[in-house]
């Protein structure tokens, strides 16, 4: 399988693996042959990337970060406890017994194995399915790469209920903010904006009403918008003054958000969002928490079609955990010419990069692999 971007793929294409909503019920089935109208209304629901049938890969094989029961009993918690928050009329029930806490902290734990089973780098790209609702998604999305990171950076057991606790709460704050300016394609004004920035404090309050929750976790989501010079929100913290999980929130918080389809924003690849961190490494982000993840998810996933310095182009099939940014890649032409498939360890070939991917060369002459 190969995964293409949306926008690009061609009629005919048969789909590699299914679609579904996050009430788990299958949109569109697997092997189904790709119409114009199909491919227009994956777009509108915000499918960036999905994967094709394709010879070459025929035999790839796609792990999930985490599997399919951990994701839907944690958006289900998700939805369920978020959506309590905003009935003022069960706000108080909720603070007074353990529910969030109970529920989450299962939730985490599964989390933690999944990552721990998954021999794969982690990523969420693979991920093929259409949410109700941006919050819910992200939540999840930043917890599992705050798991990852933080289990890298030796956490303890306790830390990383702390931290991950706090990564899934970070946004509890959006849910009394209307939809319409969250998802906003246009300028925000000054008001709107400072209605977006009081999410973190809103939040905090929130969080530290919830009884068994550390403090620590309430001060993630008030600081996960604090920038390592002082130019955050909401209060303008600066280097050490921001709480190490606050750091690390703040870095997964902004790959996943550019990694994802917005109404405002199509999604990058995992390569472009973390160059995007490196721009503003040390500057607005922790240089130790970009470097790790760097080092913890795919740069370059499975079913990604590239191109070699050298001119030849390839497609993504393995990870080599040692050095994400070097795959092994499946060969499948050399220039505009086909050859014979065979896989390249680039962390044996160190005289070639990957200088190019799949959005970057959609021209049907190069991407000779499905022809």
């Amino acid at each position: 399988m190969r995964l293409v971007e949306t926008k690009s793929v061609k009629v005919g294409s048969r789909l590699a693996k299914a679609i579904y909503n996050d009430h788990d019920a299958i949109l569109v089935h697997e092997g189904v042959e790709l119409t114009d109208r199909i491919i227009l209304r994956l777009q509108e629901l915000g499918v960036s990337y999905i994967y094709i049938q394709d010879d070459v890969t025929a035999n790839l094989v796609i792990q999930q970060s985490i599997s399919e029961e951990t994701r839907r009993r944690a958006i289900a918690a998700i939805r369920s406890e978020f959506s309590k928050i905003t009935n003022e009329i069960t706000i108080k029930k909720i603070f007074n017994d353990n529910i969030i806490a109970k529920d989450f902290t299962i939730i985490i734990g599964k989390i933690l194995e999944d990552i721990t089973n998954n021999e794969d780098a982690l990523t969420l790209l693979s991920e093929t399915i259409i949410y109700d609702s941006y919050i819910f998604s992200h939540s999840l999305n930043v917890t599992v790469y705050t798991l990852g990171l933080a289990s890298y950076l030796n956490y303890s057991k306790k830390q990383l209920l702390e931290i991950g606790l706090g990564a899934m709460l970070h946004d509890v704050g959006k849910m009394v903010i209307p939809l319409h300016i969250l998802n906003k394609p246009g300028r925000l004004t000054e008001d709107e904006f400072s209605l977006i920035k009081s999410h973190t404090t809103v939040g905090y309050e929130i969080i530290k009403k919830i009884p068994n929750l550390a403090l620590v976790s309430a001060h993630c989501a008030l600081q996960h918008h604090e920038r390592m010079d002082g130019s955050g929100y909401p209060m303008g913290r600066k280097g050490n003054d921001i709480h190490p999980y606050a750091k690390i929130i703040a870095v997964c918080d902004v790959f996943d958000a550019i990694t994802s389809n917005r109404s405002y924003r199509k999604a990058m690849l995992p390569h472009e969002g973390l160059e995007l961190l490196y721009a503003g490494n040390a500057t607005l982000y922790d240089r130790e928490v970009v470097k790790a993840l760097r080092n913890v998810c795919a740069i370059y996933p499975k079913g990604l079609s590239v191109r070699l310095s050298d001119g030849r182009i390839g497609i993504v099939i393995k990870q080599n955990k040692e050095v994400l940014s070097r795959p092994v890649v499946r060969i499948y032409a050399d220039g505009e010419r086909k050859v014979e498939p065979y896989d390249l360890d680039m962390l044996l070939q160190f005289n070639v990069t990957i200088v190019a991917c799949e959005k970057a060369f959609n021209d049907e002459k190069i991407l000779v692999a499905n022809s």
